[in-house]
């Protein structure tokens, strides 16, 4: 049996006002190749397979559309909810998708034991067992609480993780002691490491689990949440298979995958890593606004899509007109067809004189004018005398401008 675990699709994402499904739609074609190719058995989905509860229109038929194309292949499917999904509206399709052989867990189950799905069938018998858990929220773990007391709700909800998978082990070790078992779970482990795209979960990721809350009865832990792909505890069988775009400018330089694992007489083997290819590069540049601009001039994209672009300005003096060139910069690539620019942020080296400072000892600011007031404002900036006689005359009309509308 093959297994490609995946997670953190994140469908309906928008990364500052741009959406990604086109790079989704992407990711899904080569997704479907991959299985048809590798001939894959088993898709595990390991949360956060949308961004927003309620997804959109659009979201929602690029998700069913997917789903829809897999039936036409031999594959099982089971997919949990993450801590961004919406249980109901995950969980409301379930007896439809059922019958085109698609397991979704939502949340929780009522009984424990419905967390466990058997997989593939061998003289009336599973090949493997899957405990998919889904995103555990609190009031799940409270719903579970045994008589024990915890010093803290971080420290009660970090034993409910653990004891859910003990729990679930050993329902699995009663019912299927002659099956191989793997676990899904979308949560935050010790020792992840994390992007700025992800949400904080369970008291600000304090409640996080270490490698040791998953029971040896699982050969595989297929984890979602973090968007980073890396393995957990130094061991390669607990792994996350991260999210297959980047999410954020933090994940720039991410290496974007999914991985396989082989069911081989009875074993879980050694997971494989799959690059997913990209299709749209998140860049930055950095540098005085005449070097940012020769960057942008020069650059040239190397994937399919148009680049998403992030422009830190970095100069000397503080000024004012500066951040305005560095907006003018903005407008004036603002329809280029090689990149977009999503963020831009403008330092100097020397910040910005606070008020008190442009006066002499014994001046005081109750002594001077507006006008006089800003003018030492202006001669700060150390501008010339073009720009300074252009701000002084835009002020002065502002000034009489709101005097004149206090008058009536």
């Amino acid at each position: 049996m093959k297994i490609l675990h995946t997670a953190d699709w994140h469908i309906g994402k928008i990364l500052h006002k741009h959406p990604l499904q086109d790079q989704l739609k992407m990711f899904f074609d080569w997704l479907y190749k991959v299985i048809e190719q590798e001939s894959i058995d088993l898709l595990l989905v390991s949360g956060d397979v949308f961004d927003l509860a309620n997804p959109s229109a659009k979201d929602r038929e690029l998700y069913y559309s997917f789903l829809t194309r897999l039936s036409g292949l031999k594959l099982q499917v089971i997919i949990t909810g993450g801590n961004h999904d919406s249980v109901g509206f995950l969980n409301a399709p379930k007896d439809l998708l059922n019958e085109l052989n698609i397991t979704v867990i939502g949340g929780a189950t009522e009984a424990l034991e419905d967390e466990l799905v058997e997989v593939g069938d061998q003289n009336d018998k599973p090949e493997l067992i899957v405990a998919a858990v889904p995103f555990l929220r609190d009031k799940d773990l409270r719903n579970r609480e045994t008589d024990e007391q915890y010093e803290n709700r971080t420290e009660a909800i970090r034993e409910g993780i653990k004891k859910h998978y003990a729990d679930l082990a050993e329902v699995y070790q009663t019912q299927y002691p002659d099956t191989p078992a793997l676990a899904m779970g979308h949560l935050y482990t010790i020792g992840a490491d994390p992007s700025d795209s992800e949400r904080d979960i369970h008291i600000g990721n304090a409640a996080a689990v270490d490698a040791s809350a998953f029971p040896e009865a699982f050969g595989y832990v297929a984890l979602g949440h973090i968007h980073r792909p890396q393995v957990i505890g130094k061991n390669e069988y607990i792994r996350y298979s991260g999210s297959p775009i980047a999410l954020s400018f933090s994940e720039k330089n991410d290496h974007k995958c999914v991985l396989i694992v082989n069911l081989e007489n009875g074993q879980l083997n050694s997971p494989q890593v799959l690059p997913v290819p990209a299709f749209r590069e998140l860049k930055k540049f950095t540098g005085t606004l005449t070097e940012v601009r020769q960057k942008l001039d020069a650059y040239q994209p190397e994937f399919a899509l148009q680049s998403f672009v992030e422009i830190e300005v970095q100069e000397e003096v503080f000024s004012s007109v500066m951040i305005s060139e560095v907006e003018d910069l903005k407008t004036e690539y603002a329809h280029n067809e090689r990149f977009t620019i999503l963020k831009s942020k403008t330092t100097f080296r020397s910040g910005a004189k606070d008020t008190a400072d442009l006066f002499h000892e014994g001046e005081n600011i109750e002594d001077l004018t507006p006008t006089e007031v800003f003018a030492k404002r202006v001669e700060s900036e150390e501008l010339d005398s073009q720009t300074e006689s252009l701000l002084k005359e835009a002020y002065q009309e502002l000034l009489e401008s709101v005097q004149q509308e206090g008058e009536l």
